[in-house]
Parts: C-alpha cells; sequence; structure tokens
C-alpha cells in the first residue's frame, strides 16, 4: 500500500495540470447538473405545490349568463363545483400602470379553488370595495394591500385588502387578464360567469370538458382553462433552462469521461517500461489497475465534492432565476437524495471510463516486448515520397504522416476532441438564437414591437389619426383577439384578426404563404399540434355561438400563448361580423424609436382610453442562459484543454523512435520540432472541420425541436456566423500548435543517448 502511494504521488507531482484540468471539470460539470435538477423542480414544484394547497380546479369554463351550469355537478367524473361566479372585464390602474382583469364575485372564500393568501386577509362584507389580487398581477401594478385601484373612466375605487396566489392561467400583459376576487356587490355589471371542476380523475380532462360542452351548448362557452395548460406555462422557461443545463452537463460528462479514457490510455502506453518495473518488484494486475482506478477516482470525487458544496452552500445566493430556483430546490423533499446521486453517478460514470482504460495496464506483462522495427507512423506512402520530391517542406508533410498514418488512434484521438469543440458549436448556437430574438424580433414571430389596447371611449377614425401623428410609429395595424374554441371544443385557441388586405400584418411564415384572400389565415405550430392539422388543411371553429371556417395557407412563428393562435385579416372576421370594431393596434415602430418613450407619448395622448404594453418578448426570460452558456464553453474548453494535453503527449512520445533516423536524415531540431507541431494542429484542424460540419445542423435540429414542442415552432434556430466560427477554430488550431512547441522542442534537443535508452 505505501508503494502504491508513493508511486500516486509521484505521478500527481509529474502531472499537476492534467490533475487540476480533471478537477475542474469535474466540478463544473456536476454543478451543471445540479443546476439542472434544481430548474427542473423549480419549474414543477411552485405551482404543484400552489394547486395542492388551492385544492385547485382541473377545469375552469367562461360562459354566458344563460347557461345552466347547474347540470354540470351531475356529470360522471366531477368530483366537486366551484362556483358559478359572477364576472366582468375591466382595466384597473395603480401607480400609473394599468392592467385589464378578470373581476370574479366570490361571496365566500371557497372550498375548490381556494387562493392561499401571502398577504394581507380575504373579503370582508364590512368593506365592500376590498378586493384581492394575484399575486403576479400585484407586482405588474405595484400593489399592495391598502392601495386603492382605480377604474379608468369611471369614478369607481376598489381598495386592495389582500393578495393570492393561484393556480390559473397568469397573468400577462396584453394576452391573459389579471384575477382579481371581489365580493358580488363589487361585479354590478357582469358580462358572464366562470364555474371551476375539480375531477375525480385528471386524466379525463377532454372528455369531461366535452361532455360540458354538450351538456351546455358551444355557443354558451365562451373560454375554457385547463390544468395542464396552466402547468405548462408556470413551468416555462424555467423547464427549457433546465433542459440545456441537462443536455450539456450530460454530454460534457461524456466528453469528460472520454477525455480521461484516453488519458490513461496515452500515459498506458508512454509508460510501459515503468508499469513492467512495477510488476517486476511484485505488484499484481490488480494492484496495477487499483493504482489509475484510485488516482481519477479521487480526483473526480474531489471535482464532485467541490461542486456539490459549493452549490449548497452558495447557489442560492446566485442572481437571479437561478439562484430562486437553488433556493427552492433546497427545500423540496428529493434535495438531499439529488445533491447526493447527481455527483455520486458521475464518479461513477467517470471510474467506469477509467477502469477500462486501465484494465489495460493491468495486462502488461512483467518483462517488456521488443518493439516492433519498423517505425511508429509506419512506411512513408506514395503521395508522403512525392510530396518531399517536389520541396513541400518536410515539416508539413511528416507532420500529416504522424497525425493520420496510425488511423485507428488517430481516429479516436480526433474523435475525443471532436465531442467537446461540438458542443461549443451547439452552445454557440444558442447563444446565438436568443440574440436573434433581441436584434431581430421581426424574423422571429415579434414584427411589433408595441401593443395598444383602446375602449370605447375613442372612436377608430381617432385612434388611427394619434398613432399616425406618433413620428416613433411606422406602422399600426387593426386587430382583434378573441377566444374561440376548437373542432374538439376541449380547448381554446386564441384567434386574431390582424391588418387589413389592403395592408396586411407581417407574419413571420416558416412554412407556406400569407394568408390573402377572405377564408385564408396563418396558424401557429401549438394549435397544428393541438388539432393535428397542417398547412392546406380547413379548420372549423366557434367563436361565441357562430362557427367559422380557415383555410391554413401558412405556418407562422408564434411566440405567444404557447403557438395556440391562428391568424387571418381583420376584414375577413368582419365579413361575418360587419360591425366589428378593432379593439388592439399592433405598432410597428421607427428604426431608432424607444418603445417605452413611445408608450409614454401615446398613454399621455390617449387620456386614459389607451392601455399600451411592449410587446413580450421570450428571449427576456432566457437572459439567464446566457451566463449558462458562458460557463458550459468554459467547462467544455478545459476538457478539450485535457484530450489536446492528452494527443500531445501521446504524439511527443511515441515520436521518441523516429528522432535517430530524422537527425540522420539531416533535419534540424527545430525542423524536427516543426512536425509535432504540425501533426497536432492538423490534429485539432481535423476536429474543429469534424466539429462545425456536426455542430451546426445537431443545433439547428435541437433548437428547432424545443421550438416545436414549446409552440413556437421550427425556423428559429440561428447559426453563428463565420466572424465567431472561424475565429474559434483558428484559435482551437492556434492553442494545439502553441502547447505542442515546448514539449516538442525539450524532445528535439535531447541527447542521443537519451534517446536510444528511451527506446532500446
Amino acid at each position: 500500500m505505501r508503494a502504491t502511494l508513493r508511486w500516486a504521488h509521484s505521478d500527481l507531482r509529474t502531472h499537476r495540470g492534467e490533475a487540476l484540468f480533471l478537477v475542474l471539470a469535474t466540478a463544473g460539470i456536476v454543478a451543471s447538473l445540479l443546476l439542472a435538477t434544481a430548474l427542473f423542480g423549480y419549474a414543477t414544484n411552485p405551482w404543484q405545490r400552489v394547486f395542492t394547497q388551492s385544492h385547485g380546479a382541473h377545469v375552469w369554463l367562461h360562459t354566458d349568463h344563460a347557461a345552466d351550469t347547474g347540470k354540470l355537478a351531475g356529470l360522471d367524473g366531477v368530483d366537486t363545483v366551484a362556483g358559478p361566479y359572477p364576472t366582468a372585464a375591466v382595466t384597473v390602474s395603480s401607480r400609473g400602470s394599468r392592467a385589464s382583469v378578470e373581476l370574479r364575485g366570490t361571496p365566500e372564500r371557497p372550498s375548490v379553488g381556494r387562493p392561499p393568501i401571502v398577504s394581507g386577509h380575504w373579503l370582508d362584507p364590512s368593506a365592500p370595495n376590498g378586493v384581492v389580487l394575484e399575486s403576479r398581477l400585484a407586482r405588474a401594478l405595484l400593489a399592495e394591500p391598502g392601495d386603492t385601484l382605480t377604474v379608468p373612466g369611471t369614478a369607481r375605487e376598489l381598495t386592495v385588502v389582500g393578495l393570492a396566489e393561484s393556480a390559473e392561467p397568469r397573468y400577462r400583459p396584453g394576452e391573459q387578464p389579471g384575477l382579481v376576487w371581489a365580493l358580488p356587490s363589487a361585479v354590478p355589471d357582469p358580462g358572464g360567469q366562470v364555474i371551476g371542476l375539480r375531477l375525480t380523475d385528471p386524466g379525463d380532462t377532454s372528455y369531461i370538458v366535452q361532455r360540458a360542452v354538450t351538456v351546455l351548448g358551444s355557443g354558451a362557452i365562451g373560454e375554457v382553462s385547463t390544468w395542464q395548460q396552466a402547468r405548462a406555462e408556470a413551468q416555462g422557461d424555467n423547464r427549457l433552462l433546465g433542459q440545456v443545463l441537462g443536455l450539456f452537463g450530460l454530454g460534457a460528462l461524456v466528453a469528460a469521461g472520454l477525455a480521461v479514457h484516453g488519458a490513461i490510455g496515452t500515459r498506458i502506453r508512454g509508460h510501459l517500461r515503468d508499469l513492467s518495473v512495477l510488476k517486476a518488484i511484485g505488484f499484481t494486475p490488480g494492484q496495477v489497475v487499483r493504482i489509475f482506478l484510485l488516482q481519477h477516482l479521487a480526483y473526480a470525487l474531489l471535482g464532485a465534492l467541490a461542486a456539490a458544496g459549493l452549490a449548497e452552500a452558495l447557489g442560492s445566493r446566485i442572481p437571479g432565476r437561478l439562484g430562486d430556483a437553488v433556493g427552492v430546490w433546497q427545500g423540496l423533499p428529493g434535495h438531499t437524495v439529488a445533491l447526493i446521486v447527481v455527483p455520486v453517478g458521475a464518479v461513477l460514470f467517470i471510474g467506469a471510463t477509467t477502469g477500462l482504460a486501465a484494465w489495460r495496464a493491468g495486462r502488461v506483462p512483467p518483462v517488456p516486448l521488443p518493439r516492433p522495427a519498423a517505425t511508429s507512423g509506419g512506411r512513408l506512402s506514395g503521395v508522403a515520397r512525392r510530396a518531399l520530391g517536389v520541396r513541400i517542406p518536410p515539416a508539413l508533410v511528416l507532420g500529416w504522416h504522424t497525425a493520420f498514418t496510425r488511423r485507428p488512434r488517430s481516429l479516436a484521438t480526433v474523435a475525443r476532441l471532436t465531442l467537446p469543440l461540438l458542443l461549443i458549436v451547439v452552445a454557440m448556437s444558442a447563444w446565438t438564437t436568443i440574440d436573434r430574438f433581441h436584434s431581430e424580433p421581426e424574423r422571429v414571430g415579434l414584427p411589433t414591437a408595441l401593443s395598444v389596447r383602446a375602449d370605447a371611449g375613442r372612436s377608430e377614425q381617432q385612434i388611427r389619426s394619434l398613432l399616425e401623428r406618433d413620428p416613433g410609429v411606422a406602422a399600426g395595424y387593426p386587430g382583434v383577439e378573441t377566444a374561440a374554441l376548437g373542432p374538439s371544443q376541449t380547448a381554446t385557441i386564441a384567434l386574431r384578426g390582424l391588418g387589413t388586405h389592403q395592408d396586411p400584418y407581417p407574419h413571420t411564415l416558416a412554412e407556406g404563404r400569407p394568408a390573402r384572400g377572405s377564408d385564408e389565415a396563418v396558424a401557429g405550430q401549438g394549435l397544428l399540434d393541438l388539432l393535428d392539422a397542417r398547412v392546406g388543411d380547413w379548420v372549423r371553429m366557434t367563436v361565441g355561438d357562430q362557427p367559422l371556417i380557415l383555410h391554413i395557407v401558412g405556418r407562422s412563428i408564434e411566440p405567444e400563448n404557447a403557438g395556440r393562435v391562428i391568424s387571418t385579416s381583420l376584414d375577413t372576421l368582419r365579413e361575418n361580423d360587419p360591425g366589428l370594431r378593432p379593439t388592439l393596434y399592433e405598432l410597428r415602430l421607427a428604426p431608432g424609436a424607444d418603445p417605452r418613450e413611445v408608450a409614454d407619448r401615446l398613454t399621455a395622448a390617449g387620456d386614459g382610453h389607451l392601455d399600451v404594453h411592449t410587446v413580450a418578448n421570450p428571449a427576456d426570460g432566457l437572459s439567464p442562459l446566457r451566463a449558462v452558456v458562458a460557463g458550459l464553453i468554459a467547462v467544455l474548453a478545459l476538457i478539450g484543454l485535457i484530450e489536446l494535453l492528452t494527443a500531445i503527449g501521446g504524439t511527443v512520445r511515441e515520436s521518441e523512435r523516429d528522432l535517430l533516423a530524422l537527425k540522420a536524415i539531416g533535419l534540424s531540431p527545430r525542423q524536427i520540432t516543426a512536425i509535432t507541431v504540425t501533426a497536432t494542429g492538423l490534429t485539432a484542424l481535423a476536429a474543429v472541420l469534424a466539429a462545425t460540419a456536426l455542430g451546426l445542423p445537431l443545433a439547428h435540429w435541437l433548437i428547432d425541436a424545443q421550438g416545436r414542442s414549446s409552440g413556437i415552432g421550427a425556423g428559429i434556430a440561428q447559426g453563428p456566423s463565420a466572424v465567431l466560427v472561424v475565429p474559434l477554430g483558428a484559435a482551437a488550431v492556434l492553442c494545439a500548435a502553441a502547447l505542442a512547441a515546448v514539449p516538442a522542442a525539450r524532445a528535439a534537443r535531447r541527447r542521443l543517448a537519451d534517446t536510444l535508452s528511451a527506446v532500446a
């Protein structure tokens, strides 16, 4: 045991840099996997916690007043009913901020869909104008208990008495109204009613919705929201961040395992005599295997413990969403198990790859076998000999010969170096795609920057005139947005009528053509998946109690509403309803115009009749991904550096036998050094070319697959430009050449006696 420890200590002193890189790489990989686990838990748990605490309803149905909702309680599969509650759509204002809300008359705190109070108290009959705000809406309005909300255009005032959480779809400016609970007396003019259904089996949600539509009639139901939709929306970008971290963490783990395997294999080939000596003095094959295995397990264990300790102690202090995710994850029941399983799994995987390579060390015979008479690189090919004959520099020809003559070993080296570089290319593609959302929003489904909603206080002509006068507005597209029921009437979709035939809305199309005819429309990927439809199909939907049939002629990139959007022109909707008046205007701004300044001017000019919002950009929620990608690139670069050092060491050791021949034909030490540097540079160049050729298509496929699964749709992927890829490749090749220069020069200047002893 003492001899084993002394040999391990001597090896550690000789390869300090490699040991440090292995520890740092393992720490980065385990940290990535732990953060991915935290984000997955954070994405699911908050919504699930609120749903469980509130005894939430699985289905919420918005109906008109005439609907006999009492029949729903008798449906098979319905366990409990909440409501019906009268509702009214109003706009409220607080501290200069405005929001569209659903005012829900709730006579007493319900048993189903019971909102957990986070601040203040529940409604009190002694305060008839008191309201309770959903917490996300309260943050948007900067409202707290005791604040007063005004209803623009009226003299009404509402007093905030409490804030509560809700498992229903969250408030989104311009898309989803916020939820406000009030006493029925505070809803004097209800526009409809809402009823919640808690089911005995959540898996029967679609069937129960179909039964409810059949019982009440499709014309009586205006909107349907289910627990699956609310959960998917609540998870949102956190799940995407978790997927990215998990994918790259696992990829980096595989790359690290291969790098360790290659490093040990190269070291074994370079220390055959040392291993033979160990066996000659009494080391058994099992002891030799354990030396390598325990040594590298210690490196991996040290890195895993460091990552776990840092994640536990400092993870919650990371700024932004990652820190919040780690803080929530640390309070979950499975936190301790994950904190143990993830590092242990990573260490065991590295140990498995180490064991495969160390097993070869155990098979080394105690008496060194004589080396073959042929040089390690084999005989020169005819092409190489002709190249030397036409005066091509020997360093280039012999470097190529050294790098690629041993095909199985050379291909393995290139493959191991390609993997981290490939993952770096994929990470850069993800970064570039996020940047594209900010720099070119019109190419990813966001051609407008502001959304303006108008009440009945201004005519259409007055609003158009007001928008045209603002110097920051380049174009305004009138439209309406309403909820519609799909063909199966089990889910609500967003129907939009935007622009006119003369001035069409500039949809971003990934497939098909723009909608030009009176019955044509474009749809998002989420809607096509929901309806199991494709471009070219005709789709029937129900708007209120009126059927509407549209021909889908194109697929648009839709970042909003999970892609469950079908868009046509305002003129098409007016053919069915000539009196239809636009309720919103999508504004495309002039180059250089500041959206916030334009919004402030329009709000002031509207005298309380305009509600102006900036269009939400999904990339805003992905800002933590930039830091994640940067950290992953650093971890992958470390792994690539380990593999590069391994390749350099192997090339230098295996070229020692050729030194005598190269010096005998008159090559100088500088030329011999150039051969090794060239061989290393060409190996790195091959890996860069392979990583680029494979990484760019893989990145497009992964990003588009994520776009399809999120409902946005394929077509958003953007690969890194040549300005990024070329410097990356050049840096990798130059780094390889620079790292190889010192050991190659040292080997080329060795004395002949040393060379003879090394190859004897």
